[in-house]
């Protein structure tokens, strides 16, 4: 399987970054609260804009999901239905679904094995099971008696009639279902991020199994999506009577999600015939182990410089002003980068600092004071830092005093955030009673941040393998930055300072800095110094690599049109700096994330299915898939004359600076798309797929068996 597919970084940082705030997995400035916007459901995402729920849906709301759904699995179904009726009492006006929480609260009161439990279970049977059985849904009332034998056979009597119903199983499908139904209600869906995900892997084990190849990332995908699923949320009688659906959105439905033909037809229903609401109400059925996701994910953040590394120290400080003003007095929390070794012989020792103040109410930013921090070591330094295993290749040495090797990135490093967790999930879980609270509870759970997340000891690492580990990031992102800018001379000083062997084995990637340095002075109208530097650097480079000759040649086209607004959009600086980031960082043992290996195998596999689908994806846009595959347009591409010396010169540079071949057209249309028309008319397709219950891919190949008509493929089947 392919594993050098590209992949849009910068897209997939956004997503990332977009589910690590919604999760509040990083941590927030006052005004940032996600607490602030109210629960309330959004209007269903329409196609025209590709927009999600997930940026409307509140985190309060996924939290009181969670909490609900936690009480029901535990068996406390009164503190489920207190829970319910403080922050979704409308939900509960649904009998079916009240009908099954009070049969699940006669049992657990049974449960009990007391007589007050089985007083308490008559009293339940009268006041309220009883009554919802009478009006729930035509099997309710059967459902009724059979349940009231429970009375008679004993909780472990596996033989019983009863026994399914004292199974623990029915907690997790009471609370499934409630999940369910609250998340539609409350358009709390998951983070597009989230779902994609969960999208992607499930089109990728399909993809294998129907293939018959291995996953390279099955060790990933296995332990990330669970197969178990929610059930399904039940329309409610009155939507059964919906005009009929449109038959390729109900196999769209079915296939991208994995259902039955009437199980989509359901869904629709559910969703009032929003086929986007549908989806994501099915997606987020399936589970994802959400602890592995955070570490994936906190991995990647580190390593493409969205969250800080390095370790928080405990301390207790002296502030020692600098400038006019005060400081309140409080305790400061202080972000510790490695700047001096902490000694680990738990000596005293004192440490002069920057304090970065946050308090919203502390000081005005802009006048704020640079102060001094005299510190007294604590007994412990925790960190949360990288574990990277070291590559056959032989490694640079890097600096012992890491102060120098950070100078360059120090403003960068104070723009990252700080990882924190999920401590508001654990917080509430420990802090708050099993029982309805109000808004005010969850908002001051919510709003208590922290850095204890980010305080987790750090085993099997010394403090010199903790400075020296965070010193190789630092020096990755630094170089990454000065790429991205297009600093391209600074770069290549700085990279022959760290290792002046690495240009020696990348060839390429030395040409395309000296291509954006030729570009750059053209740019600037220096002819003369661009052919000067072509002649000096990039002429001797496609000497000794003939691969780097056509896409020299190409790039000495320029000097025809240096257009300085041409020359700008020459410049794919990200897809650059992501290559030098790899390249350098496997240098210095630095792995690639692991999420990075995931979704450039998930998004190949994409691509592939539909192809064997002969359509486009209908949910592609709505995930943001679409976004990961537009890349930056190849340097030499952009900058070519003409089509012909642009389809050539995609291949002459490094892999990540090759656009995606499998990107549809801004039509909609595809390749396989005109295969599938030639083959066969539409509505033979869809008839084939209801009838037969077949994928699209297989009911093409039998329809272009029989001459494209339907009516003799289904005879044949049936014969």
């Amino acid at each position: 399987m392919d594993d050098t597919t590209p992949v849009n970084w910068e897209a997939l940082d956004a997503l990332v970054v977009d589910f690590a705030t919604s999760e509040t997995l990083i941590e927030q400035q006052p005004q940032e609260s996600l607490m602030d916007s109210p629960a309330s459901p959004s209007s269903p995402p329409s196609p025209s804009s590709s927009s999600v729920s997930s940026s409307s849906s509140s985190y309060r709301s996924r939290l009181i999901i969670r909490q609900i759904r936690r009480c029901l699995a535990a068996g406390d179904i009164d503190a489920g239905i207190d829970l319910l009726r403080a922050h979704a009492p409308s939900v509960l006006d649904d009998h079916r679904v009240l009908f099954r929480l009070q049969k699940q609260k006669f049992i657990e009161l049974l449960r009990k094995g007391t007589e007050e439990g089985r007083d308490a279970a008559i009293d339940c049977i009268r006041t309220a099971l009883a009554p919802c059985a009478l009006d729930a849904y035509p099997e309710a009332y059967e459902e009724f008696k059979h349940v009231l034998l429970a009375f008679i056979y004993d909780i472990n009597d596996q033989s019983s009639p009863v026994a399914n119903e004292w199974s623990e199983k029915r907690r997790c499908e009471i609370a499934g279902l409630m999940t369910s139904v609250l998340r539609a209600h409350l358009q709390a869906y998951d983070p597009v991020f989230a779902m994609s995900l969960r999208y992607l892997i499930s089109i990728h084990k399909t993809f294998c199994f129907r293939q018959g190849t291995k996953s390279p990332v099955s060790d990933l995908t296995e332990r990330l999506l669970m197969e178990v699923r929610d059930p399904p949320a039940v329309p409610q009688e009155s939507f059964y009577e919906a005009p009929p659906f449109d038959e390729v959105d109900i196999q769209a439905l079915a296939h991208a999600v994995e259902l039955t033909r009437q199980g989509a037809v359901d869904s629709l229903r559910f969703a009032k015939g929003d086929l986007f609401q549908a989806f994501q109400n099915e997606i987020c059925r399936t589970k994802l182990d959400m602890p592995m996701l955070d570490e994936l994910v906190r991995e990647y953040c580190v390593y493409r410089g969205i969250v800080r590394t390095g370790f928080v120290a405990s301390a207790e400080c002296k502030v020692n002003q600098s400038e006019p003003g005060h400081l309140p007095s409080r305790n400061y929390s202080l972000d510790v980068d490695q700047a001096t070794s902490v000694p680990s012989d738990g000596e005293n020792s004192v440490i002069t600092m920057h304090l970065d103040v946050s308090s919203e109410n502390d000081i005005d930013a802009n006048s704020r004071p640079e102060t001094d921090i005299e510190m007294r070591h604590a007994s412990e330094s925790t960190g949360n830092c990288e574990d990277c295993s070291t590559s056959e290749v032989q490694q640079p040495e890097i600096s012992k005093h890491p102060q120098r090797s950070r100078n360059y990135t120090s403003g960068e490093r104070s723009k990252r955030k700080r990882w924190r967790g999920r401590q508001d999930e654990q917080e509430y879980l420990s802090g708050v009673a099993y029982s309805a609270c109000s808004k005010q509870d969850l908002d001051a759970v919510i709003a208590r941040t922290n850095i204890s997340g980010e305080q987790q000891v750090v085993e099997n690492h010394s403090t010199e393998d903790l400075n020296n580990m965070d010193d190789k990031y630092e020096i990755v992102l630094g170089i990454k930055d000065l790429a991205v800018r297009g600093m391209a001379t600074e770069v290549v000083e700085r990279v022959n300072a760290l290792d002046p062997n690495f240009f020696s084995q990348n060839h390429a990637l030395l040409f395309q800095l000296k291509q954006v340095e030729f570009l750059k002075l053209v740019s600037a109208g220096d002819l003369s110094g661009a052919l000067k530097m072509a002649c000096s650097h990039m002429g001797p480079l496609a000497a000794s690599d003939p691969s780097l000759l056509k896409p020299l040649k190409e790039t000495l086209v320029v000097l025809l049109r240096p257009q300085e607004q041409m020359l700008g959009k020459c410049l794919p600086l990200n897809a650059l700096a992501n290559s030098l980031q790899l390249a350098i960082g496997q240098r210095l043992g630095i792995e690639e994330p692991q999420l990075m290996r995931l979704m450039r195998a998930a998004i190949h596999t994409h691509n592939e299915w539909f192809k064997l689908q002969m359509c486009k994806d209908r949910f592609e846009s709505l995930m943001r898939i679409d976004s990961l595959k537009e890349l930056e347009t190849p340097l030499l591409t952009a900058c070519s004359m003409s089509r012909s010396s642009a389809d050539n010169s995609a291949q002459g540079s490094s892999q990540v600076t090759t656009s995606s071949s499998a990107r549809l057209p801004e039509d909609g249309t595809s390749p396989t798309q005109d295969l599938s028309r030639d083959v066969c008319a539409e509505s033979a397709i869809l008839k084939v797929m209801e009838f037969l219950a077949l994928p699209r891919a297989d009911a093409i190949h039998l329809l272009a068996q029989y001459n494209g008509n339907a009516e003799i493929v289904i005879q044949q089947i049936f014969a």
